[in-house]
């Protein structure tokens, strides 16, 4: 049997808001000054890429069978985030979102999250446009959060490798 990887502790999303080269992201643009480390942000369920690939139905004049080609693909992606207004400097992800922003976020996973990015990491870029913030209703027991629409821009690159 394979082994597994838990999830916990071995993701990190950084929001970056420039790659030069989104296929081979660089170390150098992964800890530049302007990129965010989202991962301790983001909420347990907040980081939610989805992707949904319509189907093209194939039905044969010869055929009694009804067959299928893949149709387009629509990647889409949702996050959700805490936020503490008093304080900027715990505050820094809500900040830089604001809305029409554009930038790159950028997914690792089954590496430990505090394991410095490196080259050779493979990592999912996601170009994409920032919808409007909207500030969840505060609840007993729960931190205030903030959900947002990240608008898909481009293409996503899966398992791209981090370059030098």
């Amino acid at each position: 049997m394979p082994n597994s990887v838990p999830a916990d502790g071995n993701q990190a999303v950084w929001w970056a808001p420039a790659l030069a080269d989104p296929e081979h992201p660089t170390v150098g643009e992964l800890t530049a000054p302007s990129v965010i480390d989202a991962s301790c942000y983001l909420t347990a369920e907040g980081w939610t890429p989805a992707t949904d690939e319509q189907v093209v139905a194939d039905q044969r004049l010869c055929s009694t069978s009804d067959y299928e080609q893949p149709g387009r693909l629509q990647h889409t992606l949702a996050v959700s985030y805490v936020h503490n207004p008093d304080s900027p400097a715990d505050n820094e992800l809500y900040l830089a979102l604001t809305r029409l922003t554009t930038g790159f976020w950028v997914a690792r996973v089954g590496v430990p999250y505090d394991q410095a990015i490196a080259a050779g990491d493979v990592v999912d870029v996601y170009p994409a446009k920032m919808g409007w913030r909207t500030k969840n209703p505060g609840a007993a027991n729960a931190v205030l959060t903030v959900s947002q629409k990240p608008f898909i821009t481009g293409q996503v690159i899966q398992d791209a490798v981090v370059v030098a």
